[in-house]
C-alpha cells in the first residue's frame, strides 16, 4: 500500500478535481483506492458523496468523518474511534472515502501545542502526532487499500505537517500562474525543517507502542493544471505559457534542490518532473459536480449536449497518463 498526498499551499489551483478523476481511474483498473478529504473546506467530500450522507459521517454516534475517528484524541479521552470508510461510487465499489470535516481544523492548535513535547519523545504527544496516520493505516487495512490519496489543505501549518509526514510521496498540482510560482519558494524548506523535526521526534521517543510515520515524503512531481488549449508546440496560449515557461526553474530551484540531498526526490531518469498536463476544462466541471462523477463518465442523462460529450469522453486523455506514472511507483 502506497500513500499519495496532493498537495499545494496555494489554493485554486485545483488539486481537488485532479485527485478525484486520478482516483476512480485507479479504481477502474482495479485497484482498491481510498481516498481522505483532510481539507476543513471538505470540497473532496461534496464531490463525492450526498449532503445526506455527509452529515451522517458528521454524527458523533456512528459518523465516520475525519473528525470522528480522532476527536478522542483531540480531548485527551480516549485513542482512534475505528469507523469503516464510505464507498464512493455504487459503480466503483473499490473506491472508498473517509469524509472530511470542518472540525477538524481544531485539531490544528492541538498538534501545534504537543509538537515540542513529541520532539522530545512524549508518548501522550506522539499519540496526537501520529493519531491521522494510525488512523489512516487501520481503515487502508479494512478496505484493502492498495491506494491511499490524501486531499490537503493549501496551507503549511501543523495539520499538514503531521499528515505529509505520513505520506510515501507527493504530488504538487499548480496553475501557470505568478502565484503558484510564488508559493513554491518556501515549500521546499519547510519540508527540509519538517524532516529534520520528525527525525528528531522518532530519536526521541524510546517506546515501540506508538507506530510513527516516516515523515519524509518523496517529491514525485508537479501536474501543470488548468491552462488554455491552444495547437502550438506549448499547447497553451501565449499568456499562460509566459508563466508555464518559469515553473520548471521554479519547482527545480525551490522543491527538487532541496529535497535531493534528503533523498526525497524521486528520480524517473528523464530530469523532467512535470508529470502531467490537465486543461481547463471549462463548463464540464460544474456538470461533473453536479452529477458526482468524473467528467469522462457525465453523458447526455447528466446535462450534456453536442460536442460537450465528445468532449467529456475525450477528458479521460488528460489524466491516463498521470496514472501511468502513479502506476510505476506503487
Amino acid at each position: 500500500m502506497k500513500i499519495f498526498s496532493i498537495f499545494n499551499n496555494k489554493g485554486g489551483v485545483g488539486k481537488t478535481t485532479y485527485m478525484y478523476h486520478i482516483a476512480h481511474l485507479l479504481a477502474k483498473k482495479d485497484f482498491s483506492v481510498l481516498i481522505v478529504d483532510l481539507d476543513s473546506q471538505c470540497n473532496l467530500s461534496a464531490y463525492s458523496i450526498s449532503e445526506s450522507d455527509l452529515e451522517k459521517s458528521w454524527k458523533t454516534d456512528r459518523g465516520n468523518s475525519i473528525w470522528n475517528a480522532i476527536e478522542p484524541v483531540y480531548e485527551r479521552l480516549g485513542d482512534i474511534r475505528k469507523r469503516q470508510p464510505s464507498i464512493v461510487n455504487p459503480e466503483y465499489p473499490n473506491l472508498y472515502i473517509i469524509p472530511g470535516d470542518v472540525l477538524l481544523s481544531n485539531f490544528e492548535d492541538s498538534l501545534g501545542d504537543s509538537w515540542n513535547s513529541a520532539k522530545g519523545g512524549n508518548p501522550g504527544d506522539l499519540r496526537v502526532q501520529s493519531a491521522i496516520y494510525r488512523y489512516i493505516l487501520w481503515a487502508s487495512e479494512k478496505v484493502n487499500a492498495d491506494i491511499v490519496m490524501l486531499d490537503l489543505g493549501p496551507n503549511l501549518g501543523a495539520l499538514n505537517r503531521a499528515v505529509l509526514a505520513i505520506s510515501d510521496y507527493f504530488v504538487v498540482p499548480m496553475s501557470p500562474d505568478l502565484f503558484s510560482i510564488r508559493g513554491t519558494q518556501n515549500l521546499g524548506s519547510k519540508l527540509c525543517t519538517w524532516r529534520k523535526e520528525w527525525d528528531q521526534c522518532k530519536s526521541a521517543y524510546n517506546g515501540d507502542a506508538i507506530e510513527l510515520p516516516t515523515g519524509a515524503p518523496v517529491f514525485l512531481g508537479y501536474v501543470m493544471q488548468q491552462h488554455n488549449i491552444r495547437k502550438n508546440s506549448k499547447g497553451m496560449t501565449r499568456g499562460w505559457s509566459i508563466f508555464g515557461d518559469k515553473v520548471e526553474d521554479a519547482v527545480r530551484h525551490n522543491i527538487i534542490d532541496r529535497l535531493m540531498p534528503l533523498n526525497q526526490v524521486h528520480d524517473w531518469g528523464t530530469n523532467n518532473w512535470n508529470i502531467g498536463k490537465i486543461p481547463n476544462l471549462h463548463s464540464l466541471i460544474p456538470y461533473s459536480l453536479e452529477a458526482r462523477k468524473p467528467v469522462f463518465d457525465c453523458a447526455y442523462k447528466d446535462g450534456l449536449t453536442g460536442a460537450h460529450i465528445t468532449t467529456a469522453k475525450q477528458s479521460v486523455k488528460h489524466f491516463e497518463p498521470i496514472v501511468n506514472k502513479l502506476l510505476e511507483v506503487v
